[in-house]
């Protein structure tokens, strides 16, 4: 095992040397195939942390340099550790970039009511209309766009602006996978002149 490797994984994916180490066996020394296990497995111990409760955490705040536009934004986590810890005031002052930058409307697709759902779909059925594909192939066509709609506007679906490959959602699974807690948004505000 190239320990050169080793470190660049663990670098890159802030997980412990064993994991990195572990799935770097299992991958066979490839790093491509060491990467998307550990990705795997963030998200595999992220989904068991699910029901812990978040007490502790921190409120971003970060104004734009040309001071016209401004963010809020909680982010919680289980313990004050974590909370203090230099790399998740760092992730909180990412989100609130990626705020800033992007607009969400809302935190996660559970936050977008019905009837916005149901306006884009019959907006999107309407343009298509006059098109005389298959009603499946509109269906999909329709799903497609609002799949899009959602990733515009839910922080969680949104590409972290930072590494455009990677979806808000899977940041914050591998921060819980990297700290062994939970870390959940709590709110936010963005402000604009």
């Amino acid at each position: 095992m190239d320990i050169n490797t080793l470190r660049k994984i663990r670098q890159i994916t802030g997980m412990s040397v064993i994991e990195c180490k572990k799935a770097l066996e299992e991958a066979k020394g490839d790093e491509e195939k060491a990467l998307k296990i550990l990705q795997n497995r963030s998200q595999v111990l992220a989904s068991k942390k699910q029901d812990r409760i978040t007490k502790a955490g921190l409120v971003e705040a970060y104004i734009h340099l040309n001071g016209k536009i401004g963010v809020l934004l909680v982010l919680y986590c289980e313990t004050d550790f974590v909370a203090r810890n230099p790399e998740f005031k760092e992730l909180a002052h990412n989100l609130a970039l990626q705020i800033a930058a992007c607009n969400p409307l809302y935190i996660k697709n559970e936050d977008i009511p019905q009837a916005i759902i149901k306006e884009k779909e019959d907006f999107y059925a309407q343009e298509l209309l006059q098109d005389k594909k298959p009603a499946q192939i509109k269906e999909k066509i329709i799903q497609g766009k609002i799949n899009k709609f959602k990733e515009e506007v839910v922080l969680l679906e949104q590409f972290f602006i930072k590494e455009p490959t990677k979806k808000i959602k899977n940041l914050l699974e591998e921060k819980t996978a990297k700290f062994g807690e939970k870390i959940e948004i709590g709110g936010f505000t963005r402000y604009e002149i």
